[in-house]
C-alpha cells in the first residue's frame, strides 16, 4: 500500500517506531514486531472492538493499551488501534468461523436437516504484553479435546405415494360378460335301445306301424327329429356308436367273415386304417373308458344264449378267420352277431370282462332291481324276432315295426320302474340306419360327416345349404329320449345330431374323456340344455346338476 503524502511530509524517518527496523516507503506494518505505521481507520477499529471477544488481563500483565497510554503522543495513538498479531489472528479465525456457520445454517443441507446445527464457542486466550520484549513469542499448548455430539438415530424414510391423476371420464367400456355354460343334468345311467333299420318318417310319421313308439312314448319324451346315421351298414353304425370308428368295406357289409384287420395303422383322430372286422387291442372304446373311470357297462343282447351246443352263452362270436354262422337268424336261434358290436374289438373279446358284461336280455330285470347293480351304460338289443326288421326270424313270426311293440312295452316299463332311472336315468331309442334296400334309400348325412379313409372316395355331391348332405351317411333316423330331465311331448327340430354326437354326449354326461374317434370333431354338437329341457317342476331334485362341460377338442 502506498504512503500518503501526509506521512511523507511529516518528516519521519522510514523506520519502525517500535523496534527501529527499516521500513520501505510504502510499508504499513513492521515485519519484526508487527507495528503499524499510521493509525487504523475508525470503521475497522470499531468493527474489531465488536468482534474481538472480551477478556480480562492478568493482574501481573500490562496490556498494549496501557503501554500506549504511557508512551503518549503519536505512538500511543497508533498503538491504540493496532491489536497484537495473535489477537488479530484469533479475530480473523472467528470471522471465518462465523462465515462458515452462517453458510451452513442457510444452505440447502441445513434447511433439510432434521436437527439443529451444533455451534462450538471458545474464548481466545489472553496474550501477555512485555515492554522490554516487544517481539512476541509463539505459545504452544496441548489441544483441548472437544466432545462429539451423538448422531441422531436414522429415521427410515417412507416411500412417497405415486401421484395419481385426478379421475376423468373414461372412454373404455367393460368387456361384455360371457354367458355361463348351461349345466348338464346329473344323469348317471344311460340305456340305449337299438332297433332295426327304419327312417324317421317310417318310425314316427303319421303312418307308423308302431303307435306305441310313435305316439305313446313320444308323448312321454322328447323327439330329436334331425338325428342321422353316419354311414351305410348296420354294424358300421353300431361300431360308431360305441367307439367313434369310421366304417370299412367289411363292416358296412356286416362282416360275413370274422377276420382281423390286415396291417392296421392308426390314423387321424385315432382311426384304425386298413381293412378288416375285428379292431386291434389298441383301439379305444366306450366300455374301456368306463372301466378306466371305475364305471360299469353291460350289453343286454336278446337270444345270445340260444346257440347250438358248445357255443358260448355270453360274448358270443365266431373264431378269428371263420365265416359267421349267425349272419341270419337260425331256427330256434334268432341271435345275429353283427347286432352285437362289442365282440368286434380285441380289447373286449380278449378280456374275461366280455363274458361277464356281454350277456343275455334276461339279466336286465335282475340288474334293475337295485341302483347299485344297474350299469352306468346299458346297450340293449332285441333279437331278430323283436327288432322290427322286415325279415322274419321264423316262418310264421311277425315282421316290421309292429313286432317291436311288445318288446318295447316290456323293457321300457321295467326301466322306468327302476330306482336308477327314476333318480338319474336316460333312455335313448334309435335305429342304426335308414332302410337301404328300397329305390328311395336315404343316404343323407349331417354334422360335418368326414370322408372315411377306409372307403373309396365318394362321388362329388351338390353343395349343401345347411348341415345336411344328400349323400355320405345312413339317412335320417331320429332319436327318442325318455328321461326325468326332458320335457314330455317336446320335439327338438333346431339341433342336428348323429351317432358321433350321441357318443360325445354320453362321454360328457358320464364324465369320461377324451371323445373317441370322430366324436372329437370340433364342429360336432353334443346334447345340451336345448335337449335337456325339463322345467324345474319335473326335474328330480335328489342330485344336483353338474356344471356344463368345457370342450377342448
Amino acid at each position: 500500500m502506498a504512503i500518503s503524502p501526509d506521512d511523507e511530509s511529516s518528516g519521519h524517518a522510514p523506520g519502525c517506531t517500535g523496534c527501529g527496523a527499516h521500513l520501505a516507503p510504502d510499508q504499513r506494518y513492521c515485519l519484526e514486531c508487527g507495528e503499524r505505521r499510521g493509525g487504523i481507520p475508525a470503521a475497522i477499529a470499531k468493527w474489531l472492538s465488536i468482534v474481538e471477544p472480551p477478556f480480562e488481563a492478568a493482574p501481573s500483565q500490562t496490556t498494549t493499551v496501557d503501554l500506549a497510554s504511557e508512551n503518549g503522543g503519536e505512538e500511543a495513538s497508533r498503538r491504540r488501534y493496532m491489536p497484537e498479531p495473535r489477537s488479530a489472528a484469533v479475530a480473523v479465525l472467528i470471522v471465518l468461523a462465523f462465515g462458515v456457520l452462517l453458510g451452513g445454517l442457510t444452505g440447502p443441507a441445513a434447511q433439510s436437516a432434521g436437527i439443529a446445527p451444533i455451534v462450538l464457542y471458545t474464548e481466545a486466550e489472553a496474550v501477555p504484553a512485555s515492554a522490554s520484549a516487544p517481539k512476541p513469542t509463539p505459545k504452544t499448548s496441548e489441544p483441548v479435546p472437544v466432545a462429539e455430539a451423538p448422531l441422531p438415530a436414522e429415521v427410515p424414510l417412507e416411500p412417497l405415494a405415486p401421484e395419481v391423476p385426478a379421475p376423468g371420464p373414461s372412454k373404455k367400456t367393460a368387456p361384455p360378460e360371457l354367458p355361463e355354460e348351461p349345466a348338464l343334468p346329473p344323469i348317471q345311467h344311460i340305456f340305449l335301445i337299438v332297433l332295426a333299420d327304419y327312417g324317421f318318417e317310417e318310425t314316427y310319421g303319421e303312418g307308423s306301424a308302431a303307435p306305441y313308439l310313435a305316439k305313446t312314448l313320444a308323448e312321454k319324451g322328447e323327439l330329436l327329429s334331425n338325428y342321422y346315421a353316419v354311414t351305410s351298414g348296420d354294424l358300421a353304425n353300431e361300431i360308431a356308436l360305441v367307439s367313434g370308428q369310421g366304417p370299412t368295406a367289411a363292416t358296412t357289409a356286416n362282416c360275413p367273415e370274422y377276420k382281423d384287420f390286415a396291417s392296421p395303422a392308426l390314423g387321424a383322430t385315432g382311426q384304425v386304417e386298413g381293412e378288416g372286422c375285428v379292431y386291434p387291442a389298441e383301439t379305444q372304446t366306450l366300455p374301456g373308458q368306463l372301466a378306466a373311470a371305475s364305471k360299469s357297462w353291460k350289453a343286454y343282447v336278446e337270444g345270445i344264449g340260444a346257440g347250438q351246443a358248445g357255443e358260448p352263452t355270453t360274448c358270443r362270436h365266431p373264431a378269428i378267420g371263420e365265416a359267421d354262422p349267425a349272419q341270419a337268424p337260425r331256427l330256434g336261434d334268432p341271435y345275429q352277431t353283427w347286432r352285437n358290436p362289442f365282440v368286434y374289438f380285441h380289447a373286449l373279446v380278449d378280456s374275461p370282462e366280455c363274458g361277464e358284461r356281454d350277456v343275455g336280455l334276461d339279466q336286465l330285470s335282475l340288474d334293475l332291481k337295485k341302483e347299485s347293480r344297474t350299469p352306468t351304460f346299458s346297450y340293449i338289443v332285441p333279437n331278430a324276432c323283436h327288432d322290427g326288421g322286415e325279415a322274419p326270424c321264423e316262418p310264421s313270426a311277425a315282421t316290421g315295426l309292429a313286432a317291436a311293440q311288445p318288446f318295447l312295452e316290456t323293457v321300457i316299463a321295467e326301466i322306468e320302474a327302476s330306482p336308477a332311472y327314476k333318480k338319474s336315468g336316460l333312455i335313448a331309442i334309435t335305429s342304426p340306419q335308414a332302410r337301404q334296400d328300397t329305390p328311395e334309400s336315404d343316404i343323407s348325412a349331417c354334422c360335418a360327416t368326414p370322408e372315411y379313409p377306409n372307403l373309396p372316395a365318394p362321388e362329388a355331391a351338390p353343395a349343401a345349404n345347411g348341415p345336411v348332405k344328400e349323400s355320405g351317411g345312413g339317412g335320417r333316423v331320429g332319436m327318442l329320449l325318455l328321461s326325468p330331465f326332458v320335457e314330455p311331448g317336446s320335439v327338438n327340430e333346431a339341433g342336428y345330431y348323429n351317432h358321433f354326437s350321441f357318443l360325445l354326449s354320453v362321454g360328457e354326461l358320464l364324465e369320461v374323456t377324451p371323445p373317441l374317434g370322430y366324436a372329437a370333431e370340433p364342429s360336432l354338437a353334443a346334447f345340451d340344455s336345448t335337449v335337456f329341457n325339463a322345467t324345474a317342476s319335473v326335474t328330480p331334485s335328489q342330485t344336483p346338476a353338474r356344471a356344463g362341460p368345457t370342450r377342448t377338442r
